[in-house]
């Protein structure tokens, strides 16, 4: 049995893992091993009590869940998990679906939806989808991490010129506005640009468009 600590109990929180919560100890044993022949880690779980417990929430990787859970529905803790700001993407499975159950998970945001039985290559494929939407969530919230880093380094005149600029306002407006000479505008520019790695200015835009930036 490896429950809670799965196959590798030291996997890093960076490592992509497939997360099992079943109440049921014969599936979790099941979709272990099957996960663990194509070469996943994994961690089971059988309430979702102890996954929260595990400390691995907001780790690498995905989570398989069981809608007929024990206190908490399958589909009431996809809902706190999203509260509680946990976007590891989900695949449902459950012997007692019906067309509304799928509809209110698939709207939540669910990878997938698998009627039990369900072929073990269905279950492998789901979860694939869902370590690449995993990965996909991961690799953009580094990219945001990063931006923020930069334009933490801009001084208070760069990040008002950053702004304007993304605005599409041209050297001499900005230079109005902030009461500066043209020349020193493009001074910020480029200093802001440098900073920020932008290599273009349509870079530049683009970087503070995904930092949602408002003058």
């Amino acid at each position: 049995m490896r429950d809670v600590k799965g196959r590798s109990p030291e996997t890093p929180a960076d490592v992509q893992a497939v997360h099992v919560v079943d109440d049921d100890a014969g599936m979790r044993t099941a979709l272990d091993s099957l996960f663990r022949s194509v070469g996943y880690e994994t961690r089971t779980y059988a309430s979702p009590a102890e996954f929260m417990a595990s400390g691995r929430t907001h780790a690498a990787g995905c989570l398989i869940l069981d809608v007929r859970l024990p206190g908490t529905s399958g589909l009431d803790f996809q809902s706190q998990l999203a509260e509680a700001g946990v976007t590891m993407p989900i695949v449902l499975m459950t012997a007692h679906g019906d067309i509304p159950m799928t509809v209110r998970g698939m709207k939540a945001g669910a990878v997938d939806f698998l009627p039990k039985p369900f072929r073990e290559q269905d279950m492998l494929d789901a979860v694939a989808s869902a370590l690449v939407r995993d990965a996909d969530l991961r690799a953009a919230r580094t990219q945001s991490d990063s931006l923020r880093a930069r334009l933490g380094t801009l001084s208070q005149r760069e990040g008002q010129v950053m702004v304007r600029v993304a605005a599409g306002k041209m050297n001499k407006q900005i230079a109005f506005e902030l009461g500066l000479k043209e020349i020193t505008v493009k001074i910020h520019r480029s200093n802001a640009m440098r900073k920020m790695g932008a290599r273009t200015l349509a870079d530049f835009v683009k970087m503070a468009e995904h930092l949602k930036l408002e003058g």
